[in-house]
């Protein structure tokens, strides 16, 4: 009887490891499927962010003007294409300007500024002076540089462009169904949800849909009003390509935190070329400094008033909520995180509110949903 009993168990314990080590081959088989098939998945995210924006649009056209869905999704794609190809089209005279302004500079006159420039920061701070010259032989730099490196620069960036090229058209083709058959692909996901959770999990959808819309615009309101106040500043202070630098600062917004920064020495490196030729301490320095105080006062600007309002109202949290979250965000998974981490916490949220309602820190976290 005992050795029957024994057996059992070595059999019961035997199908338990057996079980785990399944389950364990089969989690790991599908992460390693979802690594694989990461390009996709980006994709398909960018598509889905891209319908969310276009969902106003559509329904506009839709409710309004009568279109189609054929129509209006088309309508829609041809609206983001136009839109990225004013994009790169703002980027030509801005290169066109700074190359012209590096065509046309006095190498000479530049390295006496510079050298004029070195000798009263050294004097006035009294410090030794550094033969960066000597400095460059002694470490022997210019023996390291291997030029077959600029081959391999070369050719990554051909492949940047043909994956571009591929992912960008990979994306309009996935955004064009999307918009096109979302009620189809609503009606077809309702079939093959559960009967139990079937109406809890179609109410997190619609709210969801509802808040990341109402979030996408509240970010593209908010970066209109950053492009206005950058925009204002390049202005006073005569920057020649002030619309383009001011959108581009702009569009780098979307990094929280970390974006404005590099915006801003972004916005003083252009506002330095531009000005090359012109006297160093006279006229580029102050420039550069004045455009950079003023950046630093628009980025207060949203950091304080803007950005907290748009951003809470949009999606229904507390400002300081939306601060940690993103904080925590950027931490844990770098600048993606950080991008993310509102539409993503508040995907969440809803979820959460849904399924359970009951829960003590749920309707604390969720209440203003």
């Amino acid at each position: 009887m005992v050795k029957i009993q024994n057996m059992i168990t070595s059999k019961i314990i035997s199908n338990g490891i057996l079980r785990a080590l399944t389950t364990i081959l089969i989690i790991g088989a599908v992460l390693y499927f979802l690594y694989e098939i990461q390009t996709v998945i980006v994709y398909l995210c960018i598509s889905l962010i891209l319908c969310l924006i276009a969902n106003p649009m559509v329904q506009f056209l839709k409710n309004k003007l009568k279109f189609g869905n054929s129509l209006a999704a088309t309508t829609a794609i041809l609206f983001f294409i136009l839109m990225m190809v004013g994009f790169i089209f703002l980027f030509v005279p801005l290169i066109i300007s700074q190359a012209n302004n590096l065509a046309l500079l006095d190498s000479n006159q530049l390295q006496l500024q510079f050298i004029e420039t070195e000798r009263s920061i050294e004097t006035y701070f009294n410090i030794k002076h550094v033969d960066i010259d000597q400095m460059l032989k002694e470490s022997k730099i210019t023996s390291m540089f291997n030029f077959s490196y600029f081959t391999r620069f070369i050719n990554s960036i051909l492949g940047f462009v043909a994956d571009m090229g591929m992912g960008l058209v990979s994306v309009f083709f996935i955004t064009f169904f999307f918009v096109k058959d979302q009620d189809d692909f609503k009606a077809k996901a309702r079939k093959i949800l559960p009967d139990n959770n079937e109406d809890k999990i179609i109410n997190s959808i619609t709210k969801i849909n509802h808040f990341l819309t109402r979030y996408f615009i509240g970010l593209l309101l908010q970066l209109t009003v950053v492009f206005i106040l950058y925009l204002i500043v390049l202005i006073i202070f005569g920057n020649k390509n002030a619309f383009v630098i001011a959108f581009l600062c702009a569009i780098l917004n979307i990094i929280p935190y970390i974006g404005p920064i590099i915006g801003t020495i972004l916005a003083g490196i252009l506002t330095m070329i531009s000005l090359i030729g012109a006297d160093f301490q006279s006229e580029i320095l102050p420039t550069t400094i004045y455009v950079i105080i003023g950046f630093l006062i628009v980025q207060a600007i949203d950091n304080n008033i803007s950005q907290p309002i748009i951003s809470s109202k949009s999606v229904n949290s507390h400002p300081l909520e939306i601060f940690l979250i993103t904080i925590i965000s950027g931490i844990t998974f770098g600048i993606v995180g950080m991008i993310i981490a509102i539409p993503v916490f508040t995907m969440v949220k809803v979820i959460l509110k849904e399924f359970f309602p009951d829960n003590k820190i749920v309707t604390v976290l969720t209440e203003r949903i």
